[in-house]
């Protein structure tokens, strides 16, 4: 049994599915251009946060060094006297 189909009904349908698959190509494009995008912005905040733990470990470097820095005379006395007391001090 063949039912003859409106032709507008066709021709609407037709066209709803070349508009489907004409757009297909852009969405695509699109979804790549946004998971890149989304993969850029991460790259970044991931350099930040390095950039970020490489101030931080370079002012403990730093903060290291100027209290060696400071306890030198202290370790030196500390020595001095040790040697001092032991009677290493005439050796020397």
């Amino acid at each position: 049994m063949n039912t003859k189909v409106n032709e507008q009904i066709t021709d609407a349908v037709t066209q709803s599915n070349v508009k489907v698959v004409g757009e297909a190509p852009a969405m695509a494009m699109g979804s790549i251009y946004q998971a890149a995008a989304h993969s850029t912005g991460i790259l970044f905040q991931n350099a930040v946060s390095a950039q970020n733990q490489q101030n931080i470990l370079a002012q403990a470097a730093t903060n290291q060094g100027i209290m060696q820095i400071y306890n030198l005379d202290t370790a030196s006395d500390a020595i001095a006297v040790s040697k001092i007391l032991n009677g290493n001090a005439a050796k020397d």
